[in-house]
Parts: C-alpha cells; sequence; structure tokens
C-alpha cells in the first residue's frame, strides 16, 4: 500500500472515529428507562464498528472502540468508560470473527445480535469487576432481551446506511 492509500484509510478511520463519538454521545442523551438496567443504551455507535470490522479492517474497528472509550472516560468518567471498553473489545472481536468465518451464514443481523450480546457481556463481566460483587449478572437476562431487541435495530439500521457508508469508503479506499 502506498503512503497516499495510507493517507486516505487513516482519514477514512478519523471520520469513522468522529461518526461513531457522534452517535456515543447522541445516545447519552437518551434518559434512562425505569425498566432497562443501569446505562443501557442502543449502540448505534456498534454500526460505524461493524462498518469498519466488514469494510475497512480490524484495525480500524479497534481503534474505534478504543477511541470511543477515551471519549466516553472525558465524558462520562471512569466507570463508564471502562464498561465500554470491556464491551466495546468483546463485541468488535466477534464482529471480527463472525464477518471473517459466518458472514454468510449469519447475515448483517446476526452478527449485529450476537456483537450486542457480547457487549453486554463484556460490561456484565466488568461490573463485577468495579463492583467486586458478583450480583450483577442477575441484570443478564434482562440484558440479553434488551441485547437482541438493540441487535436487530442497529443491524437493520447498518443494512440501510450500508450504501452511504460504501459511498463514503469509496473516496477513501482506492
Amino acid at each position: 500500500m502506498n503512503n497516499r492509500n495510507k493517507i486516505y484509510r487513516l482519514a477514512l478511520a478519523a471520520i469513522l472515529c468522529a461518526q461513531a463519538i457522534a452517535l456515543s454521545f447522541i445516545e447519552s442523551l437518551i434518559p434512562p428507562l425505569p425498566f432497562l438496567p443501569p446505562g443501557a443504551k442502543p449502540g448505534l455507535s456498534n454500526i460505524v464498528t461493524m462498518f469498519a470490522a466488514d469494510c475497512v479492517g480490524a484495525a480500524q474497528a479497534y481503534t474505534i472502540t478504543v477511541i470511543k472509550s477515551l471519549f466516553v472516560f472525558i465524558t462520562r468518567g471512569f466507570t463508564a468508560a471502562a464498561m465500554s471498553l470491556a464491551g466495546g473489545l468483546l463485541s468488535c472481536t466477534a464482529m471480527i470473527l463472525l464477518i471473517k468465518f459466518s458472514k454468510e451464514r449469519l447475515g448483517i443481523i446476526g452478527i449485529s445480535v450476537i456483537s450486542a450480546l457480547c457487549h453486554n457481556a463484556g460490561q456484565l463481566i466488568m461490573s463485577v469487576f468495579i463492583t467486586g460483587s458478583d450480583k450483577t449478572f442477575y441484570y443478564a437476562p434482562f440484558l440479553a432481551v434488551f441485547g437482541v431487541i438493540t441487535g436487530i435495530l442497529t443491524g437493520i439500521i447498518f443494512k440501510a446506511v450500508l450504501p452511504a457508508l460504501n459511498a463514503e469508503k469509496k473516496h477513501f479506499v482506492k
């Protein structure tokens, strides 16, 4: 890959990071719903991460995950950032592996659902480390239902915005 292509890919990664941060910020404005576990959000920024994992590369997907978690740290503090990073890294790893080995069988929505469930699992595991109590696992059934619903939703949105994201990508990846 020549230097020009490296610069284009870096620019695309920066734009994708900005998009993920913007979506993460928008999600932070959603008030907590009384019937959901604390901090439950739809995971819209994972659309950008899934696009990066599918179309740009694993390194960019992990970069987006880490930078988004740094943004969460700056805006919402350590606990939220730790939860974001733990869920994000597990989810991103699942995305990358599923896209590579099972994309045709599972489809985008299936990968999105599994990634959402992995995100929730990563957050639950981190919550045990932070609180020192395994009682947070009582949230698991609620988060599983929420993860399936939000995974389906983000998968549908991803499919809908994929043409626009691919158009964006073609300006940067030659």
